[in-house]
């Protein structure tokens, strides 16, 4: 049986929920519950803070985990990226007090304040810099104000939350982040992996999609689906109404009502746009 670790709470943890549902898996129904056995999918579920989800499966106790990239690359742990899940970007950066016009240079000598130490500490050495870490667990926008740190280094979304606390980012991000699937480096695959990573990977495909479904003049067929030709090309049906057909494609759910419009420019009538749960290509 498959050994998954799933965040417990956090960020990351009601899209990995949601996403394991969309590919099949029973998920817990009370926050509470600290693992679920899926018999008929022979896997079994770990509800784990989701920065002890790299120690776990890095160590071998379990097979595979969902965390973020961020937390794999500060735990150290034996485990490596299997694949990007599409959910909980971030980017890892630097702030200090807004108008202070520091670089990374000036890192040298000051008080540092983080919730990744060993992120942030294998990078200041990669670049030879001497700088003292305060790790904290969390709020680290206060630690300036606080007079606990001259400087913070913390995964930002918006950094709505650092200029709140009158700080202002500078230098580029020590890293960007998001939610993958991990499993232990060096490690036989486990059984079941392959099948865990196509499920996951035909919801990405169809976050990713939508099914379009749209009726054309025969005349115009050739122009519409040149604009939309699809995966493996376009499923085409005849209608009742003669020189009429019926056209269903796959197309990128990025830019599609801009699709539409050139679809509609080109002949095509009755555009319908259909979401997708999973898709297999």
């Amino acid at each position: 049986m498959l050994k998954i670790a799933v965040p417990n709470k956090g960020s990351l943890a009601d899209s990995a929920a949601a996403m394991l549902r969309a590919a099949g898996y029973r998920q817990r129904t009370d926050s509470k519950e600290l693992t679920l056995v899926d018999e008929a999918h022979q896997v079994e579920f770990y509800y784990l803070r989701p920065r002890d989800i790299a120690v776990y499966v890095g160590q071998g106790h379990l097979d595979v985990g969902i965390t973020g990239a961020d937390m794999l690359l500060d735990s150290g742990a034996n485990a490596e990226p299997v694949l990007k899940l599409g959910f909980g970007g971030s980017r890892f950066r630097l702030a200090a007090p807004a108008g202070c016009e520091y670089s990374v240079a000036d890192l040298a000598g000051k008080r540092i304040a983080t919730s990744y130490p060993g992120l942030l500490g294998r990078w200041l050495a990669e670049r030879g810099i001497e700088a003292k870490l305060v790790k904290l667990d969390g709020a680290v926008e206060s630690a300036i104000r606080l007079g606990v740190a001259d400087i913070v280094a913390d995964v930002v979304d918006t950094g709505t939350t650092l200029k709140r606390a009158g700080l202002e980012m500078f230098g580029d991000a020590i890293c960007t982040s998001e939610a993958i699937l991990i499993r232990r480096s060096d490690a036989e695959t486990p059984d079941g992996l392959d099948g865990l990573r196509t499920r996951l990977e035909s919801v990405l495909v169809a976050h990713n999609y939508l099914m379009m479904d749209y009726n054309v003049a025969q005349e115009n067929l050739s122009a519409t689906t040149a604009l939309a030709s699809g995966v493996n090309g376009p499923t085409i049906s005849h209608l009742a109404q003669d020189g009429w057909l019926a056209v269903r494609v796959l197309v990128p759910k990025k830019d599609v009502h801009l699709l539409m419009d050139r679809l509609f420019d080109a002949g095509a009538r009755g555009i319908l746009l259909t979401e997708l749960n999973a898709v297999r290509l």
